[in-house]
């Protein structure tokens, strides 16, 4: 990158914050503090009305923008990409907003960029076996309201769905956003359980946003919250099984496993707090089930079957 194109990166990232750290543009460009210093100064020698303060950073004075920005080649690829990714693990109202952000991406694209980008679009696919199809009981579009209440620390009122069927109304805390187990998380202070609590996006049945901002008292970090959360599942370890699908037909999997189908059979990835329990709930599963890892749940299931031939020999039956 020359240093008329570093300079207008840079001018564009102090517009993308209040106050930006002179450590985060060296990181982003890959240059020393002095190279910061020094194009920063002749940004502000141009005219641009940049300020500064100490131990905190840069920031541009209200009221300057730079005139739109146009959008290269690969800017608009990595758009295309996203979208498509969006598409498989966002909710109807995330992909409602970033396809509008699209189109607006297009618009401002030359003729060739617009056709490369639809040439692109129609070679690109993602395949994300797993997410559940959205159904009239559960309307799966809340998603661009709980990032403005995550955003902006307000109060979510949500009616609540667990794995049993039972609807709660909550007055929720919003912490965060989390991905994990092929569904978004909402994880916040739950009022009604005095506590912490991790709710799947697509178990909410209906979701108000009060407006009432909440006190700093529930104030924690999606981050502090999932290390603390990682801490107390220290004891989990995951494993990988592979099942014939016929014996799956009347002993289905848990809806807590990751499952790649692979045609006349299922790999099943999942997190177990105790070997000898899994151990023994596999033997129901006899040949159908082929233990992948860990060593130690192969090698329990193999200790308890042979106890089994050995108690069940016709040798050891007692006239």
């Amino acid at each position: 990158m020359n240093r008329i194109d570093r300079l207008t990166a840079i001018l564009i990232h102090l517009q993308t914050k209040r106050v930006v750290k002179a450590e985060e543009i060296a990181d982003r460009f890959g240059m020393s503090l002095r190279t910061v210093y020094r194009d920063v100064k002749a940004l502000m020698e141009a005219g641009v009305p940049i300020g500064s303060e100490a131990g905190k950073g840069y920031f541009i004075v209200d009221g300057f923008h730079l005139p739109p920005v146009m959008f290269t080649q690969d800017e608009a690829n990595s758009m295309m990409l996203a979208g498509k990714l969006v598409e498989k693990i966002a909710d109807k109202s995330v992909q409602t907003a970033f396809g509008s952000a699209l189109y607006k991406i297009k618009s401002v694209l030359n003729e060739d960029e617009k056709d490369n980008l639809e040439t692109l679009d129609s070679n690109i696919q993602i395949h994300f076996r797993g997410r559940a199809t959205t159904n009239d009981q559960f309307p799966d579009h809340f998603m661009t309201e709980i990032q403005r209440a995550v955003a902006k620390k307000q109060i979510l009122k949500i009616d609540y769905c667990n794995a049993n069927g039972e609807v709660t109304q909550r007055m929720v805390e919003p912490a965060g956003i989390f991905f994990y187990s092929l569904a978004w998380h909402l994880i916040g202070w739950c009022q009604l359980r005095n506590g912490y609590r991790d709710f799947r996006s697509d178990r909410i049945k209906n979701l108000i946003n009060t407006g009432e901002v909440f006190k700093k008292r529930s104030d924690v970090s999606l981050k502090e919250y999932l290390q603390a959360m990682f801490v107390s599942n220290q004891a989990l370890e995951p494993a990988v099984v592979v099942f014939d699908k016929a014996v799956l037909k009347y002993r289905p999997l848990s809806s807590t496993t990751t499952q790649t189908d692979l045609g006349d059979r299922v790999r099943a990835e999942f997190m177990m707090d105790s070997v000898d329990f899994i151990a023994r709930w596999l033997l129901m599963f006899g040949k159908g089930a082929e233990i992948v890892s860990p060593d130690r749940l192969r090698e329990r299931v193999a200790a308890l079957s042979e106890e089994l031939y050995h108690h069940h020999s016709v040798s050891e039956i007692q006239s």
